[in-house]
């Protein structure tokens, strides 16, 4: 998570949704780095809504815009299972390594996931309490222009990424059965996506 405070926004950390890389890029620019542990780096929206933004509300006289960003389910799937396909991994109840995508993403599907498929929901991740979505400028993953122009216009600066924490290439293709079965087991996940600005 990022905070910018002269700016009024802050920008929330999705799990594999490039955050590594904004934070290498933006965080000499911030305010407030909040990097450690993981469950603060990646404090959903609802968990800022409740602790965090009434801190910077009473510190700064004004609420924070928030800006996140949402990935395409079937890429951020993807991107877990590579992640967690890693040679390091190999032997832990969290490896992906022997498990087709196909059997992954069923595997996500379900209400209570095997370890290695227990990897959230963007979704949930970006909706408050009463179901709205959270951030006041959600973008789209594939959309690194807008996300781009966006942060350089608000901050006032030339955005350089370079990539980080980037999941080994593999070829991931779902079949249709599975595509399915995802879209109708795991809705929010695509409504949320669409949703954000493209």
């Amino acid at each position: 998570m990022l905070v910018f405070w002269k700016e009024n926004l802050v920008l929330l950390a999705v799990p594999k949704t490039g955050s590594t890389a904004l934070e290498g890029a933006l965080a000499p620019r911030a305010s407030m780095v909040l990097r450690d542990p993981p469950q603060l780096k990646h404090a959903p929206c609802y968990r800022y809504k409740r602790f965090l933004r009434p801190f910077f509300v009473q510190a700064g006289g004004q609420t924070p815009e928030v800006m996140a960003i949402v990935r395409h389910p079937v890429d951020w799937l993807g991107s877990w299972y590579r992640y967690r396909n890693r040679d390091d991994l190999i032997g832990h109840e969290n490896s992906t390594r022997g498990v087709s995508f196909d059997d992954f993403v069923l595997e996500y599907c379900k209400g209570s996931p095997a370890p290695f498929a227990q990897v959230g929901s963007q979704d949930k991740f970006l909706r408050i309490n009463d179901g709205d979505i959270g951030a006041d400028h959600l973008f789209r993953y594939e959309a690194w222009d807008k996300i781009t122009a966006f942060l350089e216009g608000r901050l006032a600066i030339t955005l350089t990424l370079q990539r980080k924490n980037v999941s080994p290439a593999m070829d991931l293709t779902l079949s249709d059965d599975v595509l399915g079965r995802l879209h109708h087991k795991r809705a929010g996940e695509f409504s949320i996506w669409e949703a954000g600005q493209g």
